[in-house]
């Protein structure tokens, strides 16, 4: 399951194809080649999203997860 506390390393690790979500929201998921620390809440915050546009990128980003297996 994915929510805002998710870790963006966990996510990355369960769910490779994510990293195209992320980014088109403008949300790094590597820096140098190595994961970004934080969960899904947090770097979305350090990007200026609202509580509520986290939760709805959270529940697109579940969606997405689900129809790309």
């Amino acid at each position: 399951m994915i929510t805002r506390e998710t870790t963006i390393e966990e996510l990355v690790q369960n769910h490779p194809k994510s990293v195209r979500f992320l980014m088109e929201k403008g949300i790094k998921c590597l820096a140098c080649g190595e994961p970004v620390w934080g969960t899904i809440e947090t770097e979305a915050q350090s990007k200026g999203f609202s509580n509520d546009e986290i939760t709805k990128m959270v529940d697109e980003l579940t969606e997405y997860v689900r129809d790309i297996k």
